[in-house]
């Protein structure tokens, strides 16, 4: 595999932001390359059986951030 090399230091952040994204949505196309471990699978499966049953609780993504902070703080 040949080395792909971007002239990352002369990058704007808006040019840095735009590369990933290109990429992001270049594997996107086809999700069924990328491999994913079983133990992950099985993870997604039961959180949407939860989604599915009702069973899943949500909370907004501020709230979640402060739950996260509080955890590692």
């Amino acid at each position: 595999m040949d080395t792909i090399a971007l002239p990352l230091d002369r990058m704007t952040l808006a040019e840095k932001l735009m590369a990933m994204e290109a990429l992001w949505d270049s594997l996107c196309r086809d999700e069924s390359q990328i491999p994913v471990q079983e133990w992950h699978k099985e993870l997604l499966d039961e959180r949407q059986r939860q989604i599915d049953a009702g069973e899943a609780k949500f909370i907004d993504w501020d709230a979640a951030k402060a739950r996260i902070r509080d955890r590692i703080a």
